[in-house]
């Protein structure tokens, strides 16, 4: 039988359903193990972080969290691996639509995200920015204090100077 696949084009808010299977899917090809600084638990909070931003920059909530499910599932340790970001790009490419199925805009929204979430950079762009700032604010998982400096969001620069950012 052959499998069917819908684009999400107009939908505001992806279902529970569909996230699952998607967080199932980042599992299987993760590398890291479940209790990974960089694993599920990470994936949680950033998706956290990202829907509390999305409040105010108007991100594209689908986008920021498919990014939250998908930016390290290609990890290969929890140590340097500065060629995750492009290797978990180049997935979506593979996975998109057998696994799921975005309209083009949103595919290059989330690919670009994902792409260069490590390099430190910042973005104008409201839904990038959400995704960017929502990864680096847990970056206390790994002992180092969020910086403002590397926000691209004004809520995530305001949740950066707070002395607790999930409080």
């Amino acid at each position: 039988m052959r499998k069917r696949v819908r684009t999400i084009a107009n939908v505001k808010s992806p279902s529970e359903v569909w996230l699952a299977g998607i967080r199932d899917y980042a599992m299987s090809v993760f590398r890291c193990g479940a209790d990974s600084i960089h694993g599920p638990r990470h994936w949680q909070r950033v998706e956290a972080f990202g829907l509390r931003i999305a409040e105010s920059s108007g991100a594209d909530l689908t986008v920021v969290r498919l990014f939250a499910l998908l930016h390290d599932s290609c990890r290969q340790s929890d140590g340097h691996d500065i060629d995750h970001g492009p290797r978990a790009a180049e997935m979506l490419d593979r996975i998109v639509p057998s696994v799921f199925a975005l309209d083009r805009d949103r595919f290059e929204l989330l690919k670009q995200a994902i792409r260069l979430h490590t390099s430190g950079q910042t973005t104008g762009e409201p839904t990038i920015g959400t995704c960017w700032d929502a990864d680096r604010l847990d970056i206390g998982r790994a002992g180092i204090t969020p910086s403002a400096d590397y926000m691209s969001t004004a809520a995530g620069k305001e949740i950066a100077a707070l002395n607790h950012p999930l409080s």
